[in-house]
């Protein structure tokens, strides 16, 4: 079963983004599809994010909670909230989750209700592509707004195959939004969203990063 199927629009949750409702299956596709780096990868990532002990993260677009889990233990004593439109996939986060300062809330990526300036880091990976493009800077000044100033964030996006062949496959297990992934737009997308420092890299086999910093006063 590819990744399309577990795909769907839910006009519910108040987002024009697809959605993932199918948790458990969405994450046996996630470790046959990262061939056993899965964790390895996420973990970097959460070190990335530049996260530390006492901070108050935002993971958004959460799905089960695999990215959250992994900040969660490098924040200690702070806490993380995972944040996802899909009710379903939130269940199965919180049947799994033992980490005591992780929580999950239903909302959405270009509206959320958190308040200004009320994270330390902001986090998503494997999200933005679920968007529609004319979304994704909305979604990406949201997260700015809800930033402290010299807070950081995180983005893990799926890099296609430079392949054709390799491109094709991918589309036919997930569809078109991963085969043809503009990761290229990504960096200025952030800029255009107010964000400074920013940065990117690649984690071997399927992860484009980018983090970035909201500099400036309190707004």
């Amino acid at each position: 079963m590819g990744l399309g199927h577990l795909l769907h629009r839910d006009p519910a949750p108040g987002t024009a983004g697809l959605t993932i409702d199918h948790g458990g299956s969405y994450d046996v596709f996630g470790a046959v599809f990262f061939g056993g780096r899965r964790d390895r990868v996420y973990r970097r990532l959460a070190e990335l994010s530049g996260a530390g002990p006492g901070d108050r993260v935002l993971d958004i677009g959460c799905g089960t909670g695999y990215l959250t889990r992994r900040l969660a233990a490098v924040v200690g004593s702070g806490a993380v909230v995972g944040l996802d439109p899909s009710a379903a996939v939130l269940d199965r986060a919180r049947r799994i989750t033992k980490e005591p300062n992780c929580t999950y809330r239903v909302g959405v990526a270009e509206s959320l209700s958190a308040e200004d300036n009320s994270f330390d880091v902001v986090a998503n990976c494997l999200m933005l592509h679920h968007l529609p493009e004319d979304l994704r800077v909305t979604a990406l000044t949201e997260m700015r707004r809800v930033l402290r100033p010299g807070g950081r964030l995180l983005i893990g996006e799926f890099r296609p195959p430079a392949n054709p062949v390799g491109r094709h496959l991918v589309g036919a297990l997930t569809g078109p939004a991963m085969e043809h992934n503009p990761i290229n737009l990504l960096a200025p997308m952030v800029v255009d969203a107010g964000f400074e420092q920013v940065d990117s890299g690649d984690l071997h086999p399927w992860i484009r990063y980018v983090t970035a910093v909201k500099s400036g006063a309190v707004e």
